[in-house]
């Protein structure tokens, strides 16, 4: 009786799930094998050849890897200082970690479009403390969709490991060093493979958030060409929705294949789990 009780509790959320992600999915998926009705496998095989969507995959994989890399370079520090804090201390770090989530992804990278433009507010500091001549051409590349990428999903990574973190028990560093390891061998061998559930989590997060982020690499990359820009261009602009629906579905397969990767990588670097 409790297990059909839990069941029908459960129901209407796996309709709304079935209805309105599964069956569009599932959907999307049938129409890229189909053309005026007879079954292909042309939009795969056209994609694939053409160089120039090639390049496109490749810029998406290469800002999302060098944006979860960087993030994760930025945040490990950061969330194993948070979590070494008092509760009181922790909170506030959290909350001011976390604020940055609560502003328009749009709003944030208007900002930065202020800050790396020729005539922003980082190549007028460059310039004027005489590290430059010319002003950097930042803004509308792969680097100011990085930039801004780190700055949307970073807090995401920081809430992940401060999580598991401050959960692992500080005598096991004790324990490493009595054993005759200094602290940052302590810290190598003990902290790290122990913050490998957080890592993964927040590397998966950050990285499908970066390969599938529109706004960002829109208005930060100019016409740096993403997976996620190129689908809206093909959809809205050209009206090419069979192309759409299959860099839609390439999109699907390669955040499936990521998340596989990074759960086996896991797996490797923490067999106990």
């Amino acid at each position: 009786m409790k297990k059909t009780y839990l069941l029908l509790l459960l129901l209407p959320g796996v309709l709304f799930l079935t209805v309105f992600m599964v069956v569009p999915i599932l959907l999307t998926i049938g129409s890229t094998f189909f053309d005026k009705g007879t079954f292909t496998f042309a939009g795969y095989l056209n994609f694939f050849k053409d160089p120039y969507f090639l390049k496109i995959v490749w810029t998406t994989l290469r800002v999302s890897l060098v944006t979860t890399i960087l993030c994760i370079i930025l945040g490990f520090p950061v969330a194993y200082f948070i979590s070494k804090q008092g509760p009181r201390q922790k909170a506030i770090l959290l909350a001011l970690a976390i604020f940055p989530l609560l502003t328009s992804s749009v709003v944030r990278s208007f900002s930065w479009m202020i800050i790396l433009g020729k005539k922003g507010l980082l190549n007028n500091a460059l310039i004027a403390i005489g590290l430059i001549k010319e002003p950097l051409d930042i803004l509308y590349t792969p680097t100011a969709m990085m930039i801004g990428l780190i700055h949307l999903f970073l807090p995401l990574i920081l809430i992940t490991l401060v999580g598991v973190l401050e959960n692992i028990d500080p005598d096991l560093i004790k324990a490493a060093e009595s054993l005759g390891a200094n602290r940052f061998k302590a810290f190598v061998k003990v902290i790290v493979p122990l913050s490998v559930p957080g890592l993964i989590i927040g590397s998966i997060l950050v990285f499908v958030g970066s390969l599938t982020a529109y706004t960002t690499p829109a208005l930060l990359g100019g016409k740096q060409r993403v997976i996620s820009t190129f689908l809206y261009q093909n959809a809205i602009t050209l009206n090419d929705w069979h192309l759409a629906s299959v860099i839609a579905v390439i999109m699907i397969v390669i955040t499936f294949v990521v998340i596989a990767l990074m759960n086996k990588l896991a797996t490797k670097l923490n067999p106990k789990g």
